[in-house]
């Protein structure tokens, strides 16, 4: 029988061929240790897997965090924007045209003209109340077209009366009270400080009263005017107007300052000035703080119906 020599054949443990005794242990640890050097290695893989899966999360989280500090920045007291393109010269022809053009003829002559054009030399109380209404409206009307189309950039009669998203956390009810009542309050003091310097005066007006109790026609008219008209309109010209373009070339303390002067000038009223220019403040702070015109709107019209209601009353 011939004897093969397994020497002489290729791997013979693998063919299993006079194995020794430690052949299968060294095999048995070998499969261990490759099963265990696998089995680590996955797990080196899950874990670096996991770390950059963190490390992505928090890198994404730190990055979202980023954009929304720099996409909200801190809003100071004024949300006015800052960013129109004014033409300042523009600016204030618009305002020379609308102050001696339109508001100081209708305002302080138009009753005169209705006069004329009746043939009559005096109105009777109705009929100054229903021209009165009538005269601003139109005004109302001018300064829509003139603003519309005089001023740079034009501006739009009902863009600011809501404000853009930005401003939406402000409460423009919640100012429109406050800054009613400290307009009140500020208005009650200066009036004893005057009184205490200068002397008491009347604060009642005979004319209107007589006018507001000539009936009811007479009441209503004069309550449209005061209450809502006249409020729209003067806070459309010299809060959303004036006030607002002037931000967007100087600090807004300044543009608000020189609008209220402007607007107290415009009531050619020299001995109600300092009150006037207060209520300017007082109206113009809140546009700045609000954005939204129907805040500084509302204290307007709350401020005049309770003039209506003391005349009235007193």
């Amino acid at each position: 029988m011939e004897v093969v020599n397994h020497h002489h054949l290729p791997f013979p443990s693998l063919l299993g061929f006079n194995q020794s005794p430690l052949v299968p242990k060294f095999v048995s640890v070998f499969r261990k240790t490759q099963v265990f050097k696998t089995t680590l290695k996955s797990k080196f893989l899950i874990t670096s897997t996991s770390s950059s899966r963190v490390s992505s999360f928090l890198k994404c989280c730190c990055t979202s965090n980023q954009n929304d500090n720099t996409s909200k920045p801190s809003q100071g007291f004024s949300v006015l924007e800052s960013d129109i393109e004014c033409d300042i010269g523009s600016l204030w022809s618009t305002m020379g045209l609308y102050m001696f053009s339109f508001h100081i003829p209708l305002s302080f002559g138009g009753l005169s003209i209705v006069s004329q054009l009746l043939h009559t030399s005096s109105l009777d109380h109705q009929t100054q109340a229903i021209s009165v209404l009538l005269l601003q409206i139109l005004e109302l009307v001018v300064v829509s077209l003139l603003l519309r189309f005089s001023a740079k950039p034009p501006y739009k009669i009902f863009s600011n009366v809501e404000a853009d998203t930005m401003t939406n956390e402000r409460n423009w009810l919640l100012a429109s009270v406050f800054g009613f009542g400290f307009l009140v309050l500020l208005v009650f003091i200066t009036s004893l400080i005057a009184d205490s310097l200068i002397g008491p005066k009347d604060v009642n007006n005979p004319v209107l009263k007589e006018i507001l109790l000539s009936g009811s026609i007479s009441l209503t008219a004069c309550s449209l005017v005061y209450c809502i008209i006249t409020p729209f309109l003067e806070e459309t010209v010299y809060r959303g107007f004036l006030l607002k373009y002037l931000a967007s070339t100087m600090e807004w303390p300044q543009a608000l300052l020189i609008s209220s002067a402007i607007f107290s000038a415009a009531h050619l009223s020299g001995e109600n000035f300092l009150q006037l220019f207060i209520i300017g403040l007082v109206l113009g702070c809140s546009y700045c703080w609000t954005g939204k015109l129907s805040s500084s709107i509302a204290i307007h019209s709350m401020y005049n119906a309770l003039t209506l209601l003391i005349t009235l009353t007193s």
